[in-house]
């Protein structure tokens, strides 16, 4: 990643519940909007002419959950949050680009090392030219170690994408 924009620290009880009831069950999916919502204020609040400059470059990404996740859960949350991003930004939004290819152990319950061999080499691009040569806001929930998001960005550079930005709700600051 180049670099990582986060609203809240994920480590806010309030934060850390409307997250959980978002994207576990019972799958409130009308958060994103909240959600979304203190990314967008987070934005306000710090120099955010990055997402203003060369628009016609750049492409907004959500990290892509496995296809059956997606059919268990009903929605990918991280595609909920980079839609309302899309629409404030003026971004396009390119959510079938980046796929994730294999079925994974939740990165929630793994440590760091644990969480760097679960997800390496499990993204891939299906549309490679549409990624060259752009700049690319990844969108996730949550980010705790990095490892999915740094796992994204490298994908996305190899078939390449000239930079890659990560935004997400919360960071979890781990001790």
């Amino acid at each position: 990643l180049d670099g990582l924009y986060f609203a809240a620290s994920y480590n806010n009880i309030v934060v850390k519940t409307l997250i959980k009831k978002f994207k576990y069950q019972p799958f409130i999916k009308e958060l994103s909007q909240p959600l979304s919502q203190l990314i967008i204020a987070h934005l306000h609040s710090i120099d955010n002419k990055i997402f203003l400059e060369d628009k016609e470059n750049s492409l907004l990404l959500p990290v892509p959950i496995h296809k059956s996740k997606k059919r268990w859960r009903g929605f990918n949350q991280a595609e909920e949050i980079t839609k309302n991003l899309s629409i404030y930004l003026g971004l396009p939004l390119e959510a079938n680009n980046l796929q994730k290819i294999k079925k994974t152990k939740p990165q929630a319950y793994l440590k760091k090392s644990e969480r760097i061999k679960n997800i390496n080499g499990v993204f891939k691009i299906k549309n490679p030219p549409q990624i060259q040569g752009k700049r690319i806001f990844l969108v996730d929930d949550v980010f705790t170690t990095g490892s999915t998001m740094e796992e994204c960005a490298r994908v996305l550079k190899a078939a390449g994408a000239k930079k890659v930005w990560g935004i997400a709700i919360a960071r979890e600051l781990l001790n």
